[in-house]
């Protein structure tokens, strides 16, 4: 579910300033747990509503982007191309860079996709 991802994505976020390293990797397996179920959550999203051209992550941000159910497309993408070198995560550069991203942009913008389906699905 991708409101309880986020929001043991959360949990790591609250204490970023203090992790160590196994917790670091543990919130990088939180953050790509979270970008999966966003991007899944859009698509199901979409699908439901006739869309059947989504293949993957990135034709979901774009299509959520144009119809403003996400904000800032450019950090969406930059969110995607971090989520595709956390299988570099061994790589402590790569690695703290994916970290402080995650702390300074990504949480916000999950945060921003899960208000926007909320407010969907209470009209």
């Amino acid at each position: 579910n991708y409101k309880k991802a986020l929001s043991q994505l959360e949990k790591f976020i609250a204490q970023y300033h203090n992790l160590n390293e196994l917790e670091k990797q543990g919130l990088i397996q939180s953050f790509e747990y979270t970008y999966e179920l966003a991007w899944k959550n859009i698509k199901d999203f979409y699908e439901n509503q006739g869309e059947i051209n989504i293949q993957g992550s990135k034709d979901a941000f774009r299509l959520a982007f144009n119809r403003h159910l996400i904000n800032n497309g450019e950090q969406w993408m930059q969110m995607m191309e971090d989520r595709n070198l956390t299988t570099h995560s061994y790589d402590e550069t790569i690695s703290n860079n994916i970290i402080q991203n995650i702390y300074q942009n990504y949480i916000h913008l999950f945060r921003y996709l899960k208000k926007a389906l909320e407010n969907i699905e209470n009209n």
